[in-house]
């Protein structure tokens, strides 16, 4: 394929992506509208508009003759063209779980179930999303959330035991033939945070979790993007040298006095390293009540006016699901397009 040809698509998916996300921003609209939205010429929206069409992705609707003259057809996306299926794997007091969502395709919840679970491992969520498949009509992506550390699709260190070194991703992709998205749950839950703020700018925000017998975990999103690292190892803040063995520190983190403490060296370094605007504290352990000693705790190195917000949230299913709800369905976007999302 010559470079030309190359840079042609590319710059057609590019359209059409600017013209699916136009339909699904006006939820109704005329070709000249989403002309004017895109900055595409009539003629170019109109062709896209008719291969969508075509293949049921676009609903033509009544033309609207308002306001006289020759009527001009409208448009609305399909929403129920496909869907993705959403996993969410926890592990909390030694309760195994999956909470899954079909999502439509403008991100609305079909449905929503959670299992608890003996054991969870690859064959366990292969058949689980072998049935939602059989279930459900034209699904376009799976997203997995992970609490563990995921490169390219390949889990490492895992809270859950049985699935810690698989490569979900690669095997899943392989047997089903459309995009999976595995990402750490913290990676998730701080992308759901920030897209429910719905900041007018780029900011930089911090999700940080002390979870009931499992080591602590952050999530981070710098300048509008989530920060994963070089292997996708940022966040795994339990790895700080706190100056004591890993088994101390989790027993530590048991306790009122270890939980202030290390909680607050915790906070001090993701201030002092991303200066975020907010740092939503979550999981089993803290409470409302240790908010002021963990933001005196931090006022003690942290100068007052590069002190963060401190929100406590122990629940955060609802951000969570929406962080891998919004990556899953970027997985279907044009590349280019989702680089500068995410």
């Amino acid at each position: 394929m010559s470079s030309h040809t190359h840079n042609t698509i590319q710059v057609k998916m590019m359209n059409v992506e600017l013209v699916k996300n136009a339909l699904k921003a006006q939820g109704i609209a005329t070709k000249a509208s989403i002309a004017g939205l895109t900055k595409l010429s009539v003629a170019t929206c109109g062709t896209i508009l008719n291969e969508l069409l075509a293949i049921g992705e676009i609903i033509e609707l009544e033309p609207d003759g308002a306001n006289g003259g020759r009527p001009a057809k409208q448009y609305r996306y399909n929403a129920n063209f496909g869907c993705v299926i959403c996993l969410l794997v926890r592990t909390e007091g030694g309760i195994h779980s999956i909470s899954y969502s079909i999502i439509n395709l403008l991100g609305e919840t079909i449905s929503e179930t959670t299992l608890e679970l003996p054991r969870i491992d690859t064959d366990v969520i292969d058949r689980l999303i072998e049935g939602l498949i059989n279930g459900n009509e034209n699904v376009q992506a799976i997203g997995i959330g992970i609490p563990g550390v995921v490169h390219r699709g390949v889990i490492g260190v895992c809270d859950v035991p049985a699935l810690a070194g698989q490569p979900v991703g690669p095997y899943l992709e392989d047997k089903y033939g459309i995009p999976i998205t595995i990402e750490n749950d913290m990676n998730m839950t701080v992308y759901g945070f920030y897209h429910l703020q719905n900041f007018e700018e780029d900011k930089t925000f911090a999700v940080v979790t002390f979870p009931k017998n499992h080591f602590p975990g952050a999530g981070f999103i710098v300048d509008g993007r989530i920060l994963s690292g070089n292997t996708t190892f940022g966040g795994e803040v339990s790895f700080l040298p706190f100056g004591i063995a890993r088994e101390e520190q989790l027993r530590q983190l048991h306790t009122e006095e270890g939980f202030i403490r290390l909680a607050v060296m915790t906070l001090t370094s993701i201030i002092a390293i991303i200066n975020p605007v907010t740092i939503a504290i979550t999981g089993e352990l803290p409470r409302e009540s240790q908010l002021k000693d963990l933001q005196e705790g931090c006022l003690k190195d942290i100068p007052q006016e590069h002190m963060p917000q401190l929100i406590m949230q122990n629940n955060t299913h609802r951000e969570y699901m929406t962080g891998l709800v919004t990556a899953t369905l970027e997985s279907l976007t044009y590349r280019l397009q989702l680089t500068e999302k995410r």
